[in-house]
């Protein structure tokens, strides 16, 4: 169907922006061409966009109006998969693929939809399809747009560590990187790193010293140890899950030889527990005893509240086994929390925006992590600390997949609400 294709972009420019850029592939660290394209396409359409020193795009759309507050739009322009030739096609439902590979709508739609209403913008915004919005939106005045477009989102956020956030102007950033047409998730989940160490104090072995009551075995512990830790959903409200806790890995007991032997003999398996069980030793009594667990949280509050829960029960562990056994726990954080903001204008905005569109939002926290909790722990150019929200602006279903697809009605419908969501934000 690329006939169709071809000529929905003819219609729907946000369609033809979006496939010019899913079609150049840009990797993590590898987006010097899509990099070169959007700057051409700015270059081409008199709007100002300029490229930092680690490759981040930012773009100003200059205010009508000093008095109102500008935006801010932010998107990354890496994917996941390997700069190979990307074709691109639409099936019989209206899903735009890209054969055998990854698709890159994430996060193509949110630079695609940035692009486009900078442009309009620039160059004039046409009548609105809103009956609610009767006059021509190039005539209401508006506070200025900065558009940020980063690097490397996928594998390291290291474009994001590298913005400029004291040359911004805007408090509000709309982050338009989530999954689902309609999605304001106004709250993230942090990443935090929970490792815990058993150690028996003696060890033995399983035959000769099994009889010595002070030789504890470190696995036993271990296993012992966590069945008195919680897992799973920790506390969630209506927005959905705020904090949880997930058992990862447990290590213990005589697997030395067992993976020596895996190394020595550069075993190649999909399955490397069972590989590693058929030599594992069992005439040890363990002295040491390994667990790690990933906790996340969207709340400083909730998350405090559950790694001193887990520390209580560590020290009421090493209590009943004093001078037998010790256990020990350590908490990393790996990504800080992008935490509820009391302000709730831009929810106000987005289900207004959304009811001109003629669809529902859906305000929710998403228990991972985003940009967003990147530019809440920084502050802009005024000094205030930006308030970031995750946005959706279009179905994208198998994401970072061979399978990956996007709805592309859904995407010319999420630019109706990127569009409004500006107009409202300024009236």
């Amino acid at each position: 169907m690329l006939d169709n294709l071809n000529d929905l972009r003819k219609e729907n420019e946000v369609l033809d922006i979006f496939c010019n850029l899913v079609s150049i592939p840009s990797p993590s660290l590898k987006e010097d061409k899509v990099i070169d394209w959007i700057l051409d396409f700015c270059a081409k359409n008199g709007i100002n966009g300029k490229k930092d020193n680690y490759g981040n795009i930012y773009i100003h759309v200059p205010a009508t109006d000093s008095s109102k507050e500008p935006i801010m739009l932010s998107s990354h322009m890496d994917v996941v998969g390997d700069d190979s030739p990307v074709e691109i096609y639409l099936d019989e439902e209206g899903f735009i693929h890209a054969k055998g590979r990854t698709l890159g709508a994430d996060d193509k739609v949110g630079v695609a939809c940035a692009l486009m209403l900078a442009k309009e913008l620039v160059c004039g915004l046409t009548p609105h399809p809103s009956p609610l919005i009767k006059e021509r939106e190039n005539s209401i005045p508006h506070g200025g747009l900065e558009i940020t477009f980063t690097r490397d989102e996928e594998t390291g956020m290291s474009g994001i560590e590298h913005v400029e956030f004291d040359k911004i102007l805007s408090k509000y950033v709309l982050v338009n990187d989530a999954d689902k047409l309609g999605q304001l998730q106004i709250s993230g989940a942090s990443y935090t790193n929970a490792k815990i160490t058993v150690k028996g104090l003696k060890g033995g072995h399983s035959g000769i010293d099994i009889g010595d009551e002070t030789r504890l075995n470190a696995a036993k512990l271990t296993a012992e140890l966590l069945a008195d830790f919680p897992q799973g959903v920790f506390f969630k409200d209506e927005t959905g899950v705020i904090t949880s806790c997930n058992l990862g890995a447990i290590v213990a007991g005589g697997i030395q030889n067992s993976v020596a032997s895996i190394v020595e003999k550069g075993i190649k398996t999909n399955d490397y527990i069972t590989e590693i069980m058929k030599k594992t030793s069992t005439n040890i009594i363990n002295v040491l005893g390994m667990a790690s667990y990933s906790i996340r949280s969207a709340s400083v509050e909730k998350e405090e509240e559950l790694k001193a829960l887990m520390s209580s029960i560590v020290d009421k562990f090493n209590h009943k086994y004093e001078g037998l056994a010790k256990a020990e726990i350590e908490f990393e954080i790996h990504l800080p929390p992008f935490e509820r903001a009391k302000d709730d204008r831009i929810e106000k905005v987005h289900t207004e925006a959304c009811k001109m569109a003629g669809i529902e939002n859906d305000i929710s926290s998403f228990h991972a992590g985003a940009e967003t909790h990147i530019y809440c722990q920084h502050k802009n150019s005024k000094g205030e600390t930006f308030m970031p929200m995750l946005l959706g602006l279009a179905d994208v279903y198998n994401m970072h997949s061979a399978n990956e697809k996007v709805d592309y009605k859904s995407l010319l419908k999420g630019y109706e609400v990127i569009r409004n969501t500006f107009i409202v934000f300024n009236k």
